[in-house]
């Protein structure tokens, strides 16, 4: 890595020498200005306000401008030659608990190297002590033009320095915080501490620049022809802002974040979730009440009430469903005896007509036998007549 400073440590009557390399680097996305019509490069160019044309950047210098207007031209050999002790050291002023630092001071981070071997005992003890004492260094030095405050502390066993603000150059805070008088209850608070034990620790490994990503990708679609206009406007409308119930929006967060951690809605039960009172300002109302008895009734989860109400709609299906599946073979077996009673009945009946039938035809054979007897019967009998009847006509 290339060094941007070179100076030392003064460290009492230890001196240590160093290089100062960029221990970050920036991956925002860099947009260029063209002109929408061509696509044409727009750049700045340095042009002499006097002359009106470009210079080159050899011929550009420093200059300090005065209270009354007049600019006062500065070279490097006069900036170098300055009486300054912080010029080419940092300078440690103390010790401090890490802790004492507000991070808004910080600005940014480097890593300091030893430069040469000389510097590798010394550079090592600073380390060292710094590491059993657990605290920071805090020290000045002049750096690309400004002097600074710096805090050097120990980062994976090298020496890091992070510039830091002046504190009159920390703004105040008081004219940013809301104005009016905001009243939170210890129910919002007691649900927001359960979100924040629910999103438990942060991986920092996971976190990356989600905006590079997809200006990248939009980049490609656009190279690629696909019109992306459509999904610009859905992004916007889903980005949209919507005035909602603070307890619900809790509660929701707390879910999202359980099922996020693989826990399901199994946990769900653990929070306690209040109504919100919907009169905004309302006196006497839920803005000062305090820690919620054990008679508060639990409010159901949104996933919850749709499980009930998907049981409750699936509930009376089942039972019918149970209740035809228990009819339908009560009908089949009464279908079965049915054609059990039915069979034995058919034969029978059968069985008798025929017997009828037979009967009927027996009958009926033996009447016509007897008809034939009596015929044959008869028949002699007029013949024997017919016989006497001409015997008595001869006689006579």
């Amino acid at each position: 890595m290339r060094s941007i400073w070179k100076g030392s440590i003064s460290f009492g009557l230890v001196s240590i020498p160093v290089k100062v390399v960029s221990a970050t680097e920036s991956h925002s996305v860099s947009f260029h200005q063209v002109h929408t019509t061509d696509g044409g490069r727009i750049r700045y160019r340095k042009v002499c306000e006097l002359e009106e044309r470009e210079v080159p950047r050899e011929e550009i210098g420093k200059g300090f401008e005065t209270g009354d207007g007049t600019t006062v031209q500065l070279t490097d050999a006069d900036l170098a030659a300055l009486p300054l002790p912080t010029a080419k050291t940092v300078e440690i002023l103390g010790f401090v608990p890490a802790e004492e630092v507000d991070p808004i001071q910080l600005d940014r981070s480097y890593y300091l190297a030893g430069d040469g071997r000389s510097a590798a005992k010394p550079y090592a003890l600073l380390r060292e002590a710094l590491k059993r004492s657990g605290k920071v260094a805090v020290g000045k030095l002049a750096m690309r033009g400004r002097e600074s405050l710096g805090l050097l502390r120990v980062y994976e066993n090298v020496l890091a320095l992070h510039t830091m603000l002046w504190p009159e150059e920390i703004r105040a805070a008081s004219a940013v915080a809301p104005e009016e008088d905001v009243a939170i209850r210890d129910a919002e608070l007691d649900l927001a501490d359960t979100l924040m034990e629910t999103l438990g620790d942060l991986d920092w490994s996971e976190l990356h620049d989600e905006y590079r990503a997809a200006v990248e990708q939009l980049v490609t679609a656009k190279l690629e022809g696909v019109d992306t206009g459509a999904a610009g406007e859905e992004a916007a409308a889903a980005g949209k802002g919507e005035v909602v119930d603070l307890m619900s929006v809790l509660e929701s967060s707390v879910q999202a974040a359980r099922r996020s951690r693989g826990e399901g809605a199994a946990g769900s039960e653990d929070a306690t979730v209040h109504e919100l009172s919907r009169q905004r300002g309302a006196k006497g109302g839920g803005g000062t009440g305090g820690r919620t008895s054990g008679g508060t009734a639990k409010k159901p989860s949104a996933k919850k009430t749709a499980k009930t109400a998907k049981a409750a709609k699936t509930a009376p299906k089942k039972a019918a469903s149970k209740t035809e599946a228990k009819r339908a073979p009560a009908k089949k077996t009464a279908g079965k005896a049915v054609a059990k009673k039915a069979a034995p009945a058919g034969k029978t009946s059968g069985a008798k007509t025929a017997a009828t039938k037979a009967a009927q035809v027996t009958k009926a054979s033996g009447t016509k036998k007897a008809a034939s007897k009596t015929a044959a019967k008869r028949a002699p009998a007029k013949k024997t007549t017919a016989k006497k009847t001409a015997r008595t006509r001869k006689s006579a």
